[in-house]
């Protein structure tokens, strides 16, 4: 054996009885609530603030958990579609495990300022946002330019040591309150993405007509629904609709104006979801409540 061959076999066994380095993925979550303050409003009592103390709540107990875990890195945020500014707390943004812990359990130099205070600053911040009323926007826009322009959704991250990497892996969730119409007052300027009574209409009757049913209508003529954004922060971001008015029900005979498959908000799910997956996000909920 000639001594590159010698050099070449001691290399391989060397490298061979070297330790692996431990690879662990750690996930935090990172929740981000968007608010349409349009008239929708107006038309039923205000069912937001339970859902999103809900989700406040949820990130508190489940994802902090203080006095359970340590050295948590999630974060929460909120902002009404209408509004430049986000409101929130972002736990990975105290960079020492010694100052997180103080932060999430109030103590020491976060007495009377850490988690606890910062929970009841955000809910007050909410209070405020909603005491001013958008009378309609473009949601469609708004929303990725929202992701696109803030430095809001997280991506992964590893670090590397000679023991071990860590991969650090965040799961954003945007979750948007709205009764799902697609309607704002400047429409005339650019109605590219205006879906409302009309645009629903349309694509019921395209239903009747052609005894197809809504996801079939959608594919046979995209043009019924809205066109996707694709956007380079999408394929990061799991979102969720949460529909919070169906304006096509008769709630005190609990009745629908139109047939099952062809009803309002049924419609504009299927547009939504449509549009979401064609767009690149993520996954996609829709939710009423």
């Amino acid at each position: 054996m000639n001594y590159k061959s010698i050099v070449l076999a001691f290399s391989i066994i060397v490298v061979s009885c070297k330790p692996k380095q431990k690879v662990e993925t750690i996930e935090y979550q990172n929740i981000i609530i968007l608010s349409d303050l349009s008239s929708r409003l107006d038309n039923m009592p205000n069912k937001d603030f339970e859902k999103i103390y809900g989700l406040i709540d949820y990130f508190k107990n489940e994802c902090v958990a203080p006095g359970k875990k340590s050295g948590d890195k999630s974060s929460i945020y909120f902002s009404a579609l209408s509004e430049p500014n986000f409101y929130g707390i972002d736990i990975d943004s105290l960079e020492s495990l010694e100052d997180k812990q103080m932060f999430v359990n109030s103590k020491l130099k976060f007495a009377g300022k850490g988690l606890d205070s910062k929970i009841i600053q955000l809910k007050e911040n909410i209070k405020n946002v909603y005491s001013k009323r958008d009378p309609g926007i473009d949601l469609i826009s708004v929303l990725i330019e929202k992701l696109e322009n803030n430095d809001i959704v997280k991506l992964d991250k590893t670090y590397k040591s000679t023991a071990r990497i860590d991969s650090i892996k965040y799961i954003n969730h945007i979750y948007l309150l709205t009764d799902g119409y697609l309607e704002y007052q400047d429409f005339n300027t650019n109605k590219q993405f205006y879906f409302g009574k009309s645009e629903i209409n349309n694509l019921r009757q395209y239903c009747l007509s052609n005894n197809v049913d809504i996801s079939r209508a959608l594919q046979n003529n995209p043009k019924l629904g809205i066109p996707p954004i694709k956007a380079s922060k999408n394929q990061f971001v799991n979102i969720h609709i949460w529909e919070t008015h169906e304006r096509d029900r008769d709630f005190v005979k609990n009745i629908y104006l139109y047939p099952k498959g062809l009803r309002d908000n049924e419609i504009l799910e299927v547009v939504w979801k449509k549009w979401s997956l064609e767009s690149g996000f993520k996954s996609f909920e829709w939710k009423k409540y």
